[in-house]
Order: structure tokens, then sequence, then C-alpha cells
């Protein structure tokens, strides 16, 4: 077995495994926390649409925190931007989930991926800058913050090495590509990147919880 049919079958494969298993454990966990005992009388349901609202709210700065937020806040766009593009509209990435999914759907052209891509690379960078500068965020950061964005950021990197060669065969390129990708899969469900799909469930509990003390979300 070479390196390109590892990284594709049993790399693939086990990362897979252990996305879905983590992600369970993950959620589980939070089902089973102990609830905390409500002392104080319910001022309102805090239902589905108390979630749903605070959803949408947290996903932009309240005016107070605007001017200082500003500068990191189009980074994070432009990244998340640039990550959702080459991942889910990049032909050949469509054309790896129709395989499980069974359907397919419309991607860009690759001169749009490799510039979203780069885009996100340069914004990611430059979070990682910030981070290393700022005072208050270095202090709060640990080894989470910066392995989640090596682990992200490494298949983007080698993900645009590969229609640039640098001298290195084309199928040793994706075979290290894939394997990267896998890397990603493994860490994403256990450390902070497992915002990416418990976003909305934490976000979701915050407004039921908010609506129901009566509190302006």
């Amino acid at each position: 077995m070479d390196l390109l049919e590892f990284a594709r079958g049993p790399a693939l494969q086990v990362a897979a495994y252990i996305l879905v298993a983590g992600t369970i454990w993950r959620l589980v966990g939070i089902i089973l926390l102990k609830e905390k005992p409500e002392f104080s009388e319910p001022r309102a349901r805090g239902g589905l649409g108390a979630a749903l609202k605070v959803i949408y709210t947290r996903s932009f700065t309240a005016d107070p925190f605007k001017p200082a937020t500003l500068y990191p806040k189009i980074l994070a766009y432009v990244m998340h931007i640039g990550l959702f593009m080459v991942v889910f509209l990049f032909v050949p990435h469509i054309m790896f989930f129709e395989g499980f999914l069974g359907f397919d759907w419309p991607g860009l052209p690759n001169s749009i991926i490799f510039f979203g891509g780069v885009a996100a690379i340069v914004s990611g960078f430059a979070l990682l800058v910030r981070r290393l500068t700022h005072p208050v965020l270095r202090l709060i950061s640990n080894f989470d913050d910066y392995f989640s964005w090596f682990i992200t950021m490494l298949p983007l990197a080698t993900g645009l090495l590969i229609p640039v060669r640098l001298g290195v065969r084309y199928e040793t390129l994706l075979a290290i590509h894939i394997i990267t990708v896998a890397a990603l899969l493994i860490w994403l469900p256990f450390g902070k990147l497992g915002h990416t799909f418990l976003v909305f469930v934490t976000r979701g509990t915050t407004g039921m919880v908010f609506e129901r003390r009566g509190a302006k979300t």
C-alpha cells in the first residue's frame, strides 16, 4: 500500500469514525450534564423562539463593542467564508461528498476557490498575529488555541500547494493533503474546534435560559 492508498483508505476512514464517535461523545456529555436547580420564578417560557433569537443575534456584535472588535470580526468572517468555499464549493470536494451522500451541488471555478483559500490563510495568520501581540489574548491563550489554528491551516496550505507542485509528485502532495484533513477530523470534536457543531447548541441554550430569567437578549 503506497502513501496515497493509505491516505484515501485507512487514514480517512479511521478519522471519519473518530469524528462521528467524538461528536456523539461531546453531545451526549452535554445532554447528561446535571441541570442546576432554578429557584427563581420563570418570567417567560424560554422556548425555541428564544433559542433562535440568540443564535441570530450572537452572529453580530453589539453596538458598544463594534469599534474594538471590527478588525478581528472581519478577519474571522473572511476566514470562515474562505473555509466554507474551499470545503463545500470546490468541485473535487463536491465529488467526494457525492460518493457517500448520493447527490451533488454546483461548485465554483478553481480560480475563485484558490482565492478563497488564500484569503482564509491570510486572515488566519492575521488572527494569529493579533493573538500573539494582544496582551489579554496572549494571556488567556493555551495549547488548544494554537494547535486548533495550526490543524485548521494545514489542510488549506497543503491543498493550495497541490497545483503549484514545487517539484513534488502530484500523488505525494495529494496524499499529504488528505492526511492533514484526516488529522483535522480527528482533532475537531475534542478541542475548541468543536464549536463547529456546538455553536448553535450553546447559543440556543443561552437564549432559552436568559429569556426564562427575564434577561434582555
